[in-house]
Parts: C-alpha cells; sequence; structure tokens
C-alpha cells in the first residue's frame, strides 16, 4: 500500500497537479487524496482506482483477479471435477 501511495504521488507531482485539483476531479477532498497518497489502508479502494483514473494509469487493473490467469484457483478446480459424470435415468411412461 505504501509503495502504490508513492507511485500516486509521484505521478500527481509529474503532472504538476495539487491535492486540492485532484480532489475535485475525482469528486472527494483533500484528505482521501493524501491518505492514498501515504498507502493508509483504510482508504476506500475507489479513491485508488479513481487517482489511477485521473492519471490515465488504469491499464493492468482489468488483469487483478482476472479468472483466467488465477492459476492456483484452476488447479483446484480441476481436481475437484468428476472424472465421469452420472447419468440419469428417466422413468419411461411406456406400459
Amino acid at each position: 500500500m505504501k509503495r502504490l501511495g508513492a507511485n500516486l504521488r509521484a505521478a500527481r507531482l509529474r503532472r504538476n497537479l495539487t491535492i486540492q485539483s485532484v480532489a475535485d476531479k475525482i469528486g472527494t477532498g483533500p484528505r482521501p487524496v493524501s491518505d492514498a497518497e501515504k498507502g493508509k489502508p483504510s482508504t476506500g479502494v475507489a479513491v485508488y482506482v479513481a487517482l489511477l483514473w485521473t492519471y490515465n494509469l488504469l491499464h493492468g487493473l482489468e488483469d487483478v483477479a482476472d479468472p483466467a490467469l488465477d492459476h492456483e484457483g484452476l488447479a483446484l478446480s480441476f481436481r475437484r471435477e468428476r472424472a465421469r459424470g452420472r447419468q440419469t435415468e428417466r422413468l419411461d411412461d411406456d406400459f
């Protein structure tokens, strides 16, 4: 979190933006922006995402928790799958 906060601060400073101008753009006060830049875990994820959007740094975020990239989860799901399926027995109505 601290590293992400430092990266967000660097992105803001490189763009020559103030905390207040960024806060106005994302529709919040300056405190959440400052807290995010400090890497405080109590800051809502929406603030972090809004800051990434503001700095045009959202690329790569679509890969976060992508089920196709969850190698451990895929391995676990393959392990739990049945080797063969049970055939359903249908009752026939032929008397």
